[in-house]
């Protein structure tokens, strides 16, 4: 790989946040897993294929992130590349947070009944004015609660902002002990296990009771992951040594990923809750979840590595879509799921309006203003 733009890494960026949206109106529906509102049409089944997303599908974006952060920095200097992402991710965050989000909180309270029985019928603007004024509330009113104000699914951004900073330290530590150089005599063998034995570990010493929280300041395990990946993709970004064993690989990491997800459902649901079989869970997991990102990196890197018209068109506007989804998932799904439709009707009809929404939002509103561009991350 030379160091050209990386096609196939705008068309993962942009495929990974479609999967999002795709995963939260699923999550709207899987039996069991808590989420913010749930529908009355809940079906087991989905746990399989939430799974197999699961695993990967935050950790490629950490790793898609890490590589265009590298890209970026061969433009800019430090200073130019933290005030760039500063802007382009705090700006946005404290909009979607201001504007966005708290529909979802609101909805939430409303739909697990704790808002109506501690203030009564309780308006939206009336929400607005306790949400905004930093009144408490009541204990799990909705997810973040206990802080007083919520960015539900845009963690993602703030732990992005802090690597980013950490990023530049980081490229330092890189240079003086010479690993980037080192990446380039790695063997296939070290590219797939390395990173597996690290995730074992933050796991085993990190994890705990508490998991990952996405709270920001109190979730070492999530940053130990997260920055894992997110710096995995910066040290690869123009390694052309490690990229194309990624690319001869694909057939066998498929091969694998398959055979290990298998074993971790076998796991988890044939057999009987022992020490040996949790420690043996959490190897299988993060064996599965890198084989999966490396099965998805080599084929993409194989087959997508090209420009399109409809990748550069959807990479320009895909944030704001990131932004609007979920408030408009749990809108959706909130109002239409009283008249019980039933499972695949309501869960058509809820993507379809988020789609719809995604799409009306960004082309005729956000587009239509240098302000809320700005305000939404998109170029001026």
């Amino acid at each position: 790989m030379d160091n050209n733009r990386r096609y196939d890494i705008d068309t993962l960026r942009v495929l990974a946040f479609l999967s999002l949206i795709i995963y939260h109106v699923a999550m709207f529906y899987v039996a069991d897993w808590g989420w913010h509102i749930k529908s009355e049409s809940v079906n087991e089944w989905l746990k399989f294929p939430m799974i197999l997303i699961n695993q990967w599908r935050m950790p490629l974006l950490f790793l898609i992130s890490g590589v265009a952060s590298s890209f970026l920095l061969r433009k800019l200097s430090a200073a130019a590349f933290i005030k760039s992402r500063s802007l382009r991710l705090w700006v946005p965050l404290t909009t979607a947070v201001l504007l966005v989000v708290p529909p979802q909180a609101y909805l939430q309270g409303m739909a697990n009944g704790t808002i109506e029985s501690a203030f009564g019928a309780m308006t939206y603007p009336q929400f607005l004015w306790h949400y905004f004024t930093l009144q408490g509330w009541p204990v799990g009113a909705f997810d973040g609660s206990d802080y007083g104000f919520t960015w539900n699914h845009l963690w993602f951004v703030p732990y992005l902002i802090v690597y980013t900073v950490v990023l530049i330290p980081f490229r330092a530590i890189v240079r003086i002990s010479r690993l980037g150089a080192a990446l380039n005599h790695l063997g296939p063998i070290s590219l797939i296990v390395l990173p597996v034995v690290l995730q074992i570990v933050w796991q085993w010493a990190l994890a705990g009771e508490q998991g990952i929280n996405h709270t920001l300041i109190d979730d070492s395990y999530g940053h130990a992951v997260y920055f894992t990946f997110f710096a995995l993709g910066y040290l690869i970004s123009d390694k052309a040594h490690c990229w194309a064993i990624i690319v001869r690989l694909r057939w066998l990491t498929l091969a694998l990923a398959v055979c290990t997800y298998i074993a971790l459902i076998a796991l988890w649901w044939v057999f009987n809750e022992q020490l040996w079989q949790g420690h043996l869970a959490t190897v299988v997991a993060k064996l599965n979840q890198w084989l999966w990102l490396l099965t998805v990196l080599g084929w993409s890197a194989r087959w997508l590595n090209k420009p399109s018209r409809w990748v550069r068109y959807a990479n320009a506007r895909i944030f704001p879509w990131y932004i609007f989804h979920q408030t408009l998932t749990i809108v959706a799904g909130y109002y239409l799921s009283p008249f019980v439709l039933g499972g695949l009707v309501e869960g058509a009809l809820v993507l379809g309006a988020t789609v719809a929404g995604c799409f009306v939002l960004t082309h005729y509103v956000v587009e239509r203003s240098r302000v809320l561009r700005f305000c939404f991350g998109m170029k001026v």
